[in-house]
């Protein structure tokens, strides 16, 4: 998928079973981060709409693995078209696929290939639910992602990794996704908070996370799931290029967890678990445009700065006024604009592209580069998903009502609470009567089994 890069075998164009094993291998570990995000922001919600955000993320694997092979993949990767679309009807429905047919060049078969990218478009609107927590309808939000990655999604990512695409062709470094999944997502997500506007008692009421444990366990598949977003985005290993993309994504996301939580500290007096993950989030958000391109020793100074920035810009909602309910604009832009910038300083030249950064005598030109890729696809997410969300919010309306949103979303959308507190056992409980002792005496309280 890098830029400038159209095979990786030119000498050996037939089928390799090393790297098509590696890289089915590495599209279920993409496809296990979905319900990673989901534990991850299901964690970070109050009890009453725990499910809602599960669906959110769950909802997206039914869509887009559904658009995707009708149309999506035809978009995204089909013969370009005017730079900014693809298309090829073989490509519609999958149909016209054979087998054996491998990917342009590489040594892997195009549906392996469609499969693995399936799954970068399953996550990306899945990652915008996080900003839009506890007030919109399940069914719009259902119908914003139909509409979201047609418009939005499929052709960014032609843009950025389609042969033809103006990003590709310009020369942007994007190795995994930080221009086409992480800003892509964290401007939408801004788009469309705008336009809805905030929660119900924003600023005034506690909105804690519910589960810092769902919330752990989330970071660590995220985590686990990530070595195969990255380092599978190379499409094989057979020059060491993916093994540099797995060792900078260990070490830029300890990098960043660490300076998140060394911020955390100096700023707010303790080290949370909550800044854990969400520093480990940013640092693995960084490395994911800019891990093919630096060194280990770069991928460190990539997840400390952004790992620093993100934690600082999680409080421009407060002060800005936006609710972004669960830091997608704050991790996942933030951390994509660094991430994709610093590729302009740190690049080495010798990893994936002769490109070099700033840092390593290449000028600015890198740098202008990636700063085209990054405010290009920013603003077009930015704006189109507004006037989508402005549009269903004009048409069928995205929030729940307040009264809805405030008794809880789950028990109104899906008719179900996460949490059954009822009590265990076959529909029976003990509960303590109320009576009070007889006057001079200590006696405990009464207790009788009721159904519960």
């Amino acid at each position: 998928m890098p830029p400038g890069i159209t095979t990786l075998a030119a000498d050996a164009p037939t089928l390799s079973a090393a790297n098509t094993g590696f890289m089915l291998i590495c599209s279920a570990l993409v496809m296990l981060m979905t319900p990673g995000l989901a534990f991850f922001y299901g964690g970070m919600v109050r009890v009453k709409s725990t499910l809602n955000m599960l669906m959110m993320s769950f909802i997206s694997l039914g869509i887009v693995t559904i658009l995707w092979v009708l149309y999506g993949f035809s978009l995204a990767f089909g013969t370009d078209i005017g730079s900014v679309i693809g298309w090829s009807s073989d490509y519609v429905g999958l149909s016209g696929i054979g087998i054996t047919q491998l990917w342009d060049g590489y040594t892997i078969p195009v549906y392996v290939f469609a499969v693995f990218q399936l799954m970068f478009a399953v996550i990306t609107p899945a990652l915008i639910s996080g900003a839009l927590a506890d007030r919109v309808k399940f069914t719009s939000w259902a119908l914003f992602i139909t509409l979201w990655v047609t418009v939005v999604y499929f052709p960014v990512a032609h843009w950025v990794w389609g042969a033809g695409g103006w990003l590709f062709e310009l020369g942007v470094i994007d190795f995994a996704g930080g221009t086409a999944v992480h800003i892509n997502a964290g401007a939408a997500a801004l788009g469309v908070i705008l336009v809805i506007g905030k929660r119900v008692g924003f600023k005034k009421d506690p909105m804690r996370p519910h589960s810092l444990p769902l919330v752990m366990l989330g970071a660590g598949l995220l985590w686990f799931g990530w070595f195969g977003f990255n380092a599978g985005s190379w499409l094989g290993n057979d020059d060491g290029v993916g093994a540099v993309m797995f060792v900078n994504t260990q070490v830029a996301t300890a990098a960043a967890m660490l300076a998140w939580l060394g911020y955390e500290k100096l700023r707010h007096g303790s080290f949370t678990t909550l800044g854990a993950a969400s520093g480990a989030v940013a640092g693995l958000v960084a490395i994911t445009p800019s891990g093919g391109a630096v060194s280990p020793l770069g991928a460190i100074a990539v997840g400390a700065i952004a790992g620093v920035l993100c934690a600082m810009a999680v409080g421009l909602k407060y002060k800005f006024g936006y609710d972004d309910s669960l830091d997608v604009v704050g991790v996942h832009l933030v951390g994509g604009v660094a991430g994709s910038l610093l590729v302009g300083f740190f690049a080495t030249g010798g990893v994936q592209s002769d490109a070099k950064g700033l840092f390593y005598g290449g000028g600015l030109d890198q740098l202008g580069k990636q700063a085209v890729g990054v405010f290009a696809v920013l603003a077009y997410s930015l704006v189109v998903s507004a006037v989508l969300a402005f549009i269903l919010d004009r048409t069928i309306g995205m929030r729940v009502d307040e009264d809805d949103e405030i008794s809880g979303i789950d028990q109104v959308e899906h008719a179900e609470t996460a949490y059954d507190f009822s009590g265990a056992g076959g529909g029976a409980a003990l509960r303590t009567t109320a009576s009070a002792p007889a006057p001079g005496t200590t006696a405990a309280p009464q207790t009788k089994k009721v159904d519960a």
